[in-house]
């Protein structure tokens, strides 16, 4: 084992490498109820989605341990699923197997992209305060996420703002609508205000989210778990936690449900019908390079924010990675870690696995190599265990764990020069569209039109990467296609 993981040329021990792996799971395993109630919103089985969840992050974590032998844990990203479950599906109108479909496609290009020098003009490309403001940006879509599952908001419309009811253009003389109102849509006068907190749900969510902040504060080991877990208890005697456990809840039903999900991705409703409509085909192609910018992204800042600090990944690693083809260097391999992941989570029923940044508890308390994976990864396959226990956590006790990773997110903000409005304009345009608009996607598409318009009205142009002009173009493209048909 030792001759294998490399622990004395490491610095560490068996001994160390496990109490890393245990902090590591501890800290993130939370996403095990958290991703199956984001994506069981499109309508997608629950218990399939916990174990699609298990299977992806033990395969990608095993990989990382075994290949890339570094420290870092994946899962389920937090927004991506987001991104998949309320713009993918809810907003851009794909269904959940086409969502699927697009994931995998997501894995295949970053598995291409990761053996090939586009990776690293894709990283050279994007300005740093604009992939800081992507990664802020998700964070603020996140913790608006967390609460409106909540219900801390609520939203007031009067008749004259409502411009559609059930996807038709709204008519006031209409009183009755044949099977009810299913969606209302209404213009920028709609006027958000606090709720007031007069039900037991909504205190619920509020005790959580400020248990969770104080031992998120605290920094106690598995804060968010130990959140869930506690609101859960706590809502027995409010009468907002059902203690009745389904029959259909069991680790046997989790694996008849998987059918569901498991390669519906390839199936008639998958890729079937992913690219059946020419009308959406640059729709479907601005999704996936969505998908794969923030996959991308979001897994390169843990390695580097992480991998520098301690030394797993040393200057020659990255600089081999940066001249070299392949899979050369501990980066190279890890990243293909990240993309192998999403392929599997896409063909079992998951949205993109990404490596937890929450990998860095295990890094602090001593995880230097890929023993510190595979202790997370023998977790993960024994928490199938915990499937019943699905149909009793309520959604306030997984909303504040939602803020919480939002807000610790956004700390990229601090980085950004906001006093320089030619790097503030684009920056606040990728974060707040992102949050505001309920869309990852137009948050980075606004931030990448604004940057080029800013840069040639400075006469700047020419700095602007070829990349960034064809992706913007593309942006601008689809905008008009939506605005048209």
């Amino acid at each position: 084992m030792d001759k294998f993981f490399k622990l004395k040329e490491s610095g560490t021990t068996v001994g160390t490498e496990i109490g890393a792996g245990v902090t590591t799971f501890f800290a993130m395993s939370y996403i095990l109820f958290v991703n199956p109630q984001i994506l069981g919103q499109t309508g997608m089985p629950q218990q399939a989605v916990f174990l699609a969840t298990i299977i992806a992050s033990v395969a990608g974590t095993l990989v990382m341990g075994l290949f890339a032998n570094v420290p870092y844990a994946l899962a389920p990203g937090m927004g991506l699923n987001a991104f998949f479950t309320y713009t993918v599906v809810m907003s851009l109108g794909f269904s959940w197997q086409e969502g699927l479909a697009l994931v995998f496609f997501c894995g295949i290009i970053n598995i291409v992209i990761t053996a090939t020098k586009i990776r690293k003009m894709l990283i050279s490309a994007i300005p740093i305060n604009l992939q800081l403001a992507i990664s802020g940006g998700i964070g603020a879509f996140i913790a608006y996420a967390g609460l409106k599952n909540a219900n801390f908001l609520n939203f007031t419309t009067d008749a004259t703002s409502i411009t559609s009811i059930n996807n038709k253009v709204y008519n006031a003389a209409q009183t009755t609508f044949q099977h009810g109102v299913s969606t209302v849509v209404s213009n920028g006068s709609v006027t958000p205000a606090l709720q007031m907190f007069n039900s037991p749900a909504l205190v619920l969510a509020l005790i959580g989210l400020i248990l969770t902040v104080i031992l998120k504060v605290r920094k106690v080991p598995g804060a968010l778990l130990i959140g869930i877990l506690a609101t859960t208890v706590i809502g027995i005697p409010m009468g907002v936690t059902n203690l009745h456990v389904a029959s259909g809840y069991s680790i046997g039903a989790s694996f008849h449900q998987l059918g569901t999900t498991f390669l519906a991705a390839f199936s008639s409703k998958g890729m079937g019908s992913l690219f059946a409509s020419q009308n959406r085909l640059i729709l479907v192609l601005m999704t996936i390079l969505s998908f794969s910018l923030s996959d991308t992204f979001d897994s390169l800042g843990t390695f580097i924010g992480t991998g520098r600090q301690t030394g797993i990944f040393s200057g020659e690693k990255e600089l081999a990675l940066e001249k070299a083809p392949g899979f050369k260097s501990k980066l190279d391999k890890a990243l293909f870690a990240d993309s192998i992941a999403t392929g599997v989570g896409s063909i079992f029923g998951t949205s993109n696995i990404t490596t937890y940044v929450e990998s860095s508890a295990g890094i602090g308390a001593g995880g230097r190599t890929g023993l510190t994976s595979v202790v997370v990864a023998i977790l993960f396959l024994l928490s199938s265990l915990a499937s019943p226990l699905l149909s009793i956590i309520p959604t306030a006790a997984i909303a504040p764990s939602l803020i919480l990773v939002g807000i610790m997110m956004m700390s990229s903000f601090s980085k950004i020069p906001w006093s320089d409005l030619s790097e503030a304009i684009p920056a606040f345009m990728t974060a707040f569209i992102m949050a505001f608009a309920f869309n990852i996607t137009y948050g980075i598409a606004a931030g990448f039109i604004f940057y080029c318009i800013i840069r040639t009205v400075n006469g700047k142009a020419k700095t602007v990467h070829p990349l960034i002009w064809g992706v913007s173009a593309l942006f601008v493209i689809n905008f008009l296609v939506l605005a048209l048909v």
